[in-house]
């Protein structure tokens, strides 16, 4: 009974902000803001962490969580296809870039709306970022053919395009919206 209930508040709010809307947008609705998640997993399968982008006051907040990937820094972007296929992932296809920019921060036509700063990993694998994305609408990102985001072998040097040298891609997870 509380599940039906849940469904009919959803819906009631989905009327409320706009009448016809499917049920991922009555799910992102319901909880207040736009937010997708993405389980992230290396070349052989094993999850090593996740990844979060939410809309925030018209921002893209993405919160990114490792473990168990090698020390140092990292690159990580949010790629433009919402697959993963391993082992090298380049089903993900290139850097989210709705505004045409080149790569990096340091670069005077960049930063691609999915350009991140480097992850730095401890010494035991453990990683943390959270960071407010240059551009880009939330709808952007979790486009018909979604969003992925990627975790590279090394690190990001903020100028060099397409990638910024980060090498290969070594985690990947889909955006998916909750």
């Amino acid at each position: 009974m509380k599940a039906w209930g849940i469904a009919a508040s959803a819906t009631g709010v989905a009327l409320l902000l706009g009448g016809c809307a499917t049920k991922a947008q009555n799910d992102r609705y319901m909880a207040g803001r736009f937010r997708a998640q993405a389980e992230l997993h290396d070349a052989a399968g094993k999850a090593v962490g996740t990844a979060v982008a939410e809309q925030i006051d018209g921002s893209i907040r993405v919160l990114v969580d490792v473990t168990g990937i090698s020390p140092g820094p990292h690159g990580v972007h949010v790629h433009t296809i919402g697959v993963c296929t391993p082992p090298d992932f380049a089903s993900a296809g290139g850097h989210w870039n709705p505004g045409a920019a080149k790569h990096g921060k340091e670069n005077p036509m960049g930063p691609h709306a999915g350009d991140l700063p480097n992850m730095k990993v401890d010494e035991k694998g453990h990683g943390h970022l959270s960071f407010t994305l240059p551009g880009g609408t939330f709808d952007q990102l979790i486009d018909q053919d979604g969003a992925a985001l990627v975790v590279h072998a090394g690190e990001d040097d903020y100028k060099s395009d397409p990638a910024g040298n980060s090498g290969g891609r070594i985690a990947c997870g889909v955006f998916q919206t909750v």
